[in-house]
């Protein structure tokens, strides 16, 4: 039986990535996903739309780009503040 918290889990999610583990999760990942991870760097959190406007990127290929980014823990997303019928992305990190 597991004796760790809620609090503990989320607390364990929101711990930053050291910087090389960062870079080395990163290194693997398409061109798009680096984009991506890039303009989250400058600008965040953003919505698909507004990641696909910064990065002169196509929306199919900036929702693959969060996909693979979200598959080896770099991105998190939650509801809009403006708009909670959109989602946010930022990166873990």
């Amino acid at each position: 039986m597991s004796t760790s918290t809620a609090k503990d889990r989320i607390d364990a999610v929101e711990e930053p990535l050291p910087e090389e583990e960062y870079r080395d999760r990163l290194r693997d990942l398409p061109p798009s996903a680096k984009l991506v991870a890039k303009v989250l760097e400058t600008d965040a959190p953003l919505s698909q739309g507004q990641l696909a406007e910064e990065s002169l990127l196509p929306d199919r290929t900036v929702r693959y780009a969060l996909n693979r980014l979200e598959d080896v823990g770099l991105v998190g997303s939650r509801y809009s503040f403006r708009d909670a019928r959109k989602q946010v992305y930022f990166l873990n990190h």
